[in-house]
C-alpha cells in the first residue's frame, strides 16, 4: 500500500516536470521570436532613416557640415573657430571661392603658420590657386597660446565682424576649381549657392618650445565644409 502511494507520487512529480520544461522551452520560444521581431523593426527603422537622408541631400549636408565644425573647432593646436565661404567671379571661369576663417592657437606654445594644405597640395603663397596668387604677408601669422586671428580677404566679408584691423591679416584663402584638386566642392554663383568642401586641409606651421623651432604638419582627418554665402560678382 504505502509503495504504490510512493510510485504514484513520483509518477505524477515526473509528469510536473515535465510539463514545466515544455513550458518553459515554450516560453524561450515565445522571447527569440519576439526579439527577432524587435530587430527587424530596428532595422526596418534604420533602413528608412538611411534612405531619406539619401532622398534629402540637405539632411546629409547639414549634418557633415556640423560634424566638419565641431571637428575643427576642437582640433589642436591649430582650430577653426568660424568660418564662411562665397563664390566671386574675378573675371576667370568658373570662378574662385573665397574664404574667411577666424584661427585660434589653442596648443601650449606659440605657433606661426608658414604653409596651407588642401587635398595633398601645399604652398607658402596666400592662395592654392594656379591664377592670381601674391607672396602674401605671413609675418602676422604669428599667434601666442589662446590668440586667435581672422583671416581673409575682406572686402568679400565685409558683413563679418572681425577682432580689429591689427589681427586681420590679408590671407587669401581661394581656391579655384578644377586647378590641381585642391577644392573638392566649389560654391556656386545661383542660389542656393552650393557647399564648399576642402578634403585632406590643414596647415604647416613652426612651433616655438623655449629656444627650439619645430616645423609641423596639421591635417585634419575631416574635410573643411562649408555651406556658401550668396554669391559676390
Amino acid at each position: 500500500m504505502s509503495s504504490r502511494t510512493t510510485t504514484g507520487t513520483l509518477v505524477g512529480q515526473g509528469a510536473t516536470r515535465s510539463r514545466s520544461g515544455a513550458t518553459y522551452r515554450a516560453m524561450l520560444a515565445q522571447g527569440a521570436t519576439e526579439y527577432l521581431v524587435l530587430l527587424a523593426v530596428v532595422l526596418i527603422i534604420a533602413l528608412v532613416s538611411v534612405s531619406l537622408l539619401g532622398f534629402f541631400p540637405g539632411m546629409a549636408s547639414d549634418a557633415q557640415e556640423t560634424q566638419s565644425k565641431m571637428y575643427w573647432q576642437s582640433a589642436s593646436p591649430i582650430a577653426i573657430m568660424e568660418w564662411a565661404a562665397r563664390y566671386a567671379n574675378d573675371g576667370v571661369s568658373p570662378g574662385y571661392t573665397h574664404f574667411y576663417m577666424r584661427i585660434k592657437n589653442t596648443g601650449t606654445y606659440p605657433i606661426r603658420l608658414t604653409k596651407l594644405l588642401a587635398n595633398g597640395r601645399s604652398t607658402s603663397k596666400t592662395c592654392i590657386s594656379s591664377w592670381g596668387c601674391d607672396t602674401g604677408n605671413w609675418t602676422n601669422t604669428y599667434l601666442y597660446p589662446g590668440e586667435e586671428k581672422i583671416f581673409g580677404y575682406p572686402s568679400y566679408f565685409s558683413g563679418i565682424p572681425y577682432l580689429g584691423s591689427g589681427n586681420l591679416t590679408f590671407f587669401v584663402l581661394e581656391y579655384q576649381s578644377g586647378l590641381g584638386g585642391s577644392l573638392s566642392s566649389n560654391c556656386s554663383r545661383t542660389a542656393p549657392y552650393g557647399t564648399a568642401m576642402i578634403n585632406n586641409f590643414g596647415f604647416e606651421y613652426t612651433q616655438y618650445i623655449e629656444s627650439t623651432q619645430i616645423t609641423k604638419r596639421q591635417i585634419g582627418i575631416k574635410p573643411v565644409i562649408i555651406k556658401c554665402l550668396n554669391n559676390y560678382d
